[in-house]
């Protein structure tokens, strides 16, 4: 069988295959026998209808397109094999089936085009002696005390309060009901707030944990008083509605707690964690602390690199790697959205999958590049990962979750790809020069628009401790210093994992 072979844009060749007269006509007969065998005609019996017949009740457009078929399916396949062609994804005619049809005629060449995508060819311009700027993390140093008082907060004990008002940082029983007016002022006409009515409702008196004015118009107030308080949604607010709205509470003060925290010592760090002294637990805090901010400068480190890699990347990426890499950020996504509960049927609907690819190919590109970058680059400076490299990673993850179901073959990819990418790093950071520069000097790139941003998950309950407030939860207290050791749970952030080679 004759091929021809043509470097098309977007890594693809392009193969001009050239069927000889045997066997279109060979194709031709077989599927007309195929036809009589199987065709049902009143008056004949299976097998034994006439060709003209045949012809006539089943026309010879249809069996034409039918040996086409067969002819161009079974062409590309052993064209490809013939030119020993590493294809990815499936081959696509480009010539004009109608027009094959119209030509086609049993006995004669047949001519048609196909096209396959192949691994593209990746040009790195430059790799070495970059220069760049990257954001150095350095530990607060006032993150242990912060966390240290969270947990005493938490382990603090409530104390009935008699004998005066309500002041901040008291907790506060009340019974309250909440109106929204939807015109600038409180002239208009009121509408109850969504979920904002609650008994025996408690409330920390710190001001930043609701809408402004609810905590302090309940400060002074006595046990047994109800009191109009008058309050203002921010803007922005999660709740559309609500942003910026004024907003009246009727409230009734039933009780105030006051909390009695333990001391800060020995003890409490026993209690909190297996620390015997309170010097070792913070000891243990500060060097969690000062890993985590090493290992967040290493991560700017290299996204900093990576984002100068990119400018010197040159590879024409076939369709099909892009649609893969499509397919597979929607489904990461779709399982991340369904581990926290939603429903993903709902949310990946028919209308909205098409625009979510859309929106997810700028940033399956920068991926890819990235991938492809990194893998000629272990290429041409012979990284590798060792096997006794990728086992010791292995025992030590299967060890770490022993109580989770985890398939070792699958690990093992994952780690190698990763232990790979971090060396491929690693080294770029080696052969290049990173200027530190204070955390916040430099202006961060625009972000990579993720299909999950544009999935909006909006059932937010008003008033639940702390759903008043636009802004994020103060950090919750570190449980994790209760273990005898501070588990590092900051894996450096490697960039995406390169792909197998």
């Amino acid at each position: 069988m004759k091929v021809t072979q043509e470097k098309l844009p977007a890594s693809q060749i392009g193969l001009e295959i050239e069927i000889t007269p045997e066997m279109t006509k060979q194709t031709y007969e077989k599927v007309i026998k195929n036809f009589t065998k199987d065709a049902n005609i009143p008056g004949f019996r299976k097998g034994k209808v006439p060709r003209p017949i045949l012809l006539q009740r089943i026309g010879t457009a249809r069996i034409k397109a039918a040996a086409l078929e067969e002819i161009i399916q079974d062409g590309i396949e052993k064209a490809v094999k013939q030119e020993n062609i590493q294809a990815i994804g499936q081959p696509h005619l480009r010539s004009s089936f109608e027009e094959l049809i119209n030509n086609y005629e049993p006995g004669k060449v047949l001519i048609f085009s196909a096209g396959v995508d192949v691994e593209p060819e990746v040009n790195l311009v430059k790799y070495t002696d970059f220069e760049v700027k990257a954001e150095e993390v350095k530990p607060d140093p006032e993150r242990v005390n912060t966390v240290l008082e969270g947990e005493r907060q938490e382990m603090g004990t409530l104390i009935p309060v008699e004998g005066r008002a309500a002041q901040i940082g008291d907790v506060a029983v009340v019974d309250f009901k909440g109106v929204y007016f939807k015109g600038e002022d409180e002239t208009a006409e009121p509408e109850p707030i969504p979920g904002g009515e609650a008994e025996d409702f408690q409330v920390e008196l710190h001001e930043d944990k609701f809408i402004p004015g609810f905590v302090t118009g309940m400060v002074g107030m006595n046990p047994g008083e109800t009191k109009e308080i008058s309050a203002q949604f921010p803007d922005p607010y999660a709740n559309q509605e609500l942003a910026g709205k004024a907003a009246k509470f009727t409230v009734t003060l039933k009780e105030i707690k006051e909390k009695e925290l333990p001391e800060l010592n020995d003890d409490f760090a026993q209690e909190m964690s297996d620390f015997d002294t309170l010097a070792e637990l913070r000891a243990s805090l500060e060097d969690r602390y000062e890993k985590e901010a090493a290992s967040k400068t290493k991560t700017n480190k290299q996204e900093a690199l990576l984002e100068e890699l990119l400018k010197h990347v040159e590879v024409d990426l076939p369709e099909t790697m892009i649609s893969q890499e499509v397919d597979q950020m929607l489904t990461q996504t779709a399982m991340r959205l369904s581990q926290q509960g939603l429903d993903v049927k709902k949310l990946f609907t028919q209308d909205i999958i098409p625009q979510l690819r859309e929106r997810s190919r700028n940033e399956a590109i920068e991926r890819l590049k990235r991938s492809l970058a990194l893998i000629e680059i272990a290429k041409r400076e012979s990284i590798k990962v060792t096997p006794e490299e990728i086992e010791a990673r292995v025992t030590e993850l299967m060890q770490e979750y022993a109580d989770q179901d985890v398939d070792p073959e699958r690990l093992r990819i994952v780690v190698d790809q990763e232990l790979l990418t971090e060396k491929i790093v690693d080294w770029l950071i080696e052969h290049s020069s990173v200027e530190l520069v204070p955390e916040g000097s430099l202006i961060p790139p625009e972000e990579v628009e993720s299909p999950e941003l544009e999935i909006e998950h909006s059932s937010v309950e008003l008033l639940p401790e702390g759903s008043l407030t636009p802004q994020d939860e103060a950090e919750s207290p570190e449980l994790e210093a209760a273990a005898p050791e501070i588990e590092e749970q900051t894996s450096e952030s490697a960039p995406e994992s390169t792909q197998g080679e």
